[in-house]
Order: structure tokens, then sequence, then C-alpha cells
């Protein structure tokens, strides 16, 4: 692998602005096959190899993984958006003398999906939040 890169390397400011000072080192072993590998990889993108393993590191160990009560209720609450809307939209269209288009049905299950789980995740949050502070209630 070529030689680490001079730049700096970004480093997120802190509130009072500056740069955070990395102190701390891990450090990890690989067979001399494993080693190409990773310089590769980083090369790929273009990083010297400590760069190119601080992201990693911090990607994996930020990445949330999949709760499944969340995708269930995500799921629910898609299911509930989409049959509450659409009876919404058949009844409007009965009362002008129309029918529902195909396209209405699909624009309704495309916005269903694409807030199912922004709506899960909040509606777990203020469950949550209740449930640590019960004398408050959320209007």
């Amino acid at each position: 692998m070529s030689a680490p890169r001079s730049a700096p390397s970004s480093t997120p400011p802190t509130e009072t602005g500056r740069p955070t000072l990395r102190a701390k080192t891990v450090a990890t072993r690989l067979s001399p096959e494993e080693l190409q590998e990773v310089e590769a990889a980083a090369e790929r993108d273009g990083k010297s190899l400590a760069e190119w393993l601080r992201e990693l590191a911090l990607r994996s160990a930020r990445e949330r993984a999949a709760d499944p009560i969340e995708l269930l209720l995500a799921e629910l609450m898609a299911t509930r958006y989409a049959l509450l809307n659409l009876f919404h939209a058949t009844a409007l269209a009965g009362a002008e003398g129309k029918q529902l288009l195909p396209d209405s049905v699909l624009k309704i299950r495309d916005q269903a999906d694409a807030q199912k789980r922004q709506k899960a995740r909040k509606l777990l949050q203020d469950f949550f939040a209740q449930a640590e502070n019960p004398g408050v209630r959320k209007a």
C-alpha cells in the first residue's frame, strides 16, 4: 500500500468548535493476507489505513440493529395509514360520483411506506418517554 496521506483526518468538532483529539489506540492482529485485503480496500477508497479502519469501526458501532418490534410496528403503522386514507379517498370519490383511481392507491401505498419507520420510532419513543415519566401526559 502507498504511504499514508499527510492530510489531516477530518475530526468532528466539539461544542467549542475545536476538533476532537484522538488519544486512544485500538490494535488488532491480522494475517499477512488479511492485511493485504484491508490495505487494498483502504487504497480503493483513497484513504489511509487508519482513516479507513476508523470510519468503518465508527459506522458499525453507530449502526442500529433492526428491532423486530419496531419493524412490526412500522408495518402496522403503514397498514393503518393506508387503510384510513383509502377509506377516506374512496368516500370522497364516491361523494363526487367518481371512482378511486389506481394511481391514487399506489400513491397512498408509497406514502405509507415512506413514513412507516419514522412513525413507528416516534410512537416507541413517546411510549418509553411516558413510561419513564408516568406523571407527564402527551397531548
